[in-house]
Order: structure tokens, then C-alpha cells, then sequence
């Protein structure tokens, strides 16, 4: 793990993420809509770091991925790796894997709540609308017990409910669907946040 001091010069160096931050994640969410038209779960060799299966094409975790590597210069794939390696027990032993594998790691749902946690992103979840900021990402249980992520929109329903920009099987849409299904996380990366992955890459 980088040292106290680099985190900090790195807390420094990031814009304030207040304000329009959020929407600038919001909006590169909202850019693939149009872009990315399928869903596909396929696996995929990836380049490293910064790699991506094409953008006409991922699964709900891509969506996350590529708005914080085009909003905040985040690069979860060499933060995941880098924080597997460096604890790999901590990280869910869901796929019988002994050792990191930097082209699906990222893209798996369990694993970026876990990193997300482990910075202290991790929120209570609540069953209002309000707690629910542009930006924050959130996890659901889907039907068959799958795992599904999405981003909070900076637009709302005429009742006040958020909305999610997310892929959840039509390519990237953004959609009504944030009490939908069970919640398992809530997660907000800020200012702080943000330097930790930052250090990781």
C-alpha cells in the first residue's frame, strides 16, 4: 500500500467533488447510452491497464467502469488487481480462484463492492429517494440471485425517485429501477475515495 503522504498529494492534486463531479459521472454514464447497445457477458482477454471489451458491447459493471475512467481518470481494473493482489483473502471466493485474473476481476459485481468498502465508500442503504445522490452507486440481488450495478442519475422521476443509468440486459439504458429490486450496497466516492483508487492504479 503507497504511503499516507502520496494519498494526500493525490487528495490535492483531484478537483473538488462537489457539484459538478457527480455530474460529470453522470453524464459519461449517459454517454454510453446510444454507444453501448448489447449486453455481454462473454470473458475477454483485456489489455492492462485501461483495458475494455468494446463499448458496443459489456455488462452492468462497464458501465461503472468506463464512466469513472472518463469522468475522474479511475481506472478500476489496475485499482482491483492491485488490491487483490495485496489481499487477495479479502476478496469473495465466489469463482474458485486461487490467484487475480486482471481481465474479469473488475468486471464482477462482488468484487468492486469490496473494493468499494475497503476504501470506506460504503453507505447505509435507506428505503427514501433522498439519501440517494448523482453519483453514488448502487448494488441489487436480481432474480436467480445475480448481482447488478448501476449508477444514480442526476434526473428523477415526476415522484422523486432517482433514476439509474446502468446495462441490464439492453445495453446501457437509464431507467426507473432503483427500488425495483433488493439493494445490497450503496456507495459513494468522494474527494477521498477517489485518492485511494487514484494510489491503487
Amino acid at each position: 500500500m503507497r504511503s499516507i503522504a502520496l494519498i494526500l498529494s493525490l487528495v490535492l492534486a483531484l478537483p473538488a467533488f462537489a457539484g459538478s463531479e457527480p455530474s460529470r459521472l453522470t453524464a459519461a454514464a449517459r454517454a454510453q447510452i446510444g454507444v453501448t447497445l448489447s449486453y455481454d457477458p462473454g470473458y475477454a482477454a483485456l489489455a492492462f491497464p485501461g483495458g475494455d471489451v468494446p463499448r458496443d458491447r459489456g455488462v452492468c459493471t462497464d458501465v461503472v467502469i468506463r464512466a469513472l475512467r472518463d469522468a475522474w481518470g479511475i481506472d478500476l481494473q489496475a485499482a482491483v488487481n492491485r488490491d487483490m493482489t495485496a489481499d487477495f483473502p479479502a476478496y469473495p471466493a465466489l469463482w474458485g480462484l486461487d490467484h487475480t485474473d486482471r481481465n474479469i476481476d473488475h468486471r464482477r459485481v462482488p468484487n468492486l463492492q469490496t473494493l468499494f468498502t475497503r476504501i470506506g465508500a460504503s453507505l447505509p442503504l435507506d428505503e427514501g429517494p433522498t439519501p440517494y445522490l448523482p453519483g453514488d452507486i448502487i448494488t441489487w440481488k436480481l432474480p436467480g440471485n445475480l448481482d447488478h450495478i448501476g449508477i444514480v442519475s442526476d434526473r428523477r422521476t415526476a415522484e422523486g425517485v432517482p433514476l439509474i443509468l446502468h446495462n441490464i440486459g439492453r445495453g446501457a439504458q437509464e431507467e426507473d429501477i432503483l427500488f425495483a429490486y433488493p439493494m445490497t450496497g450503496h456507495y459513494r466516492i468522494g474527494q477521498a475515495e477517489a485518492a485511494q483508487l487514484k494510489a491503487l492504479q
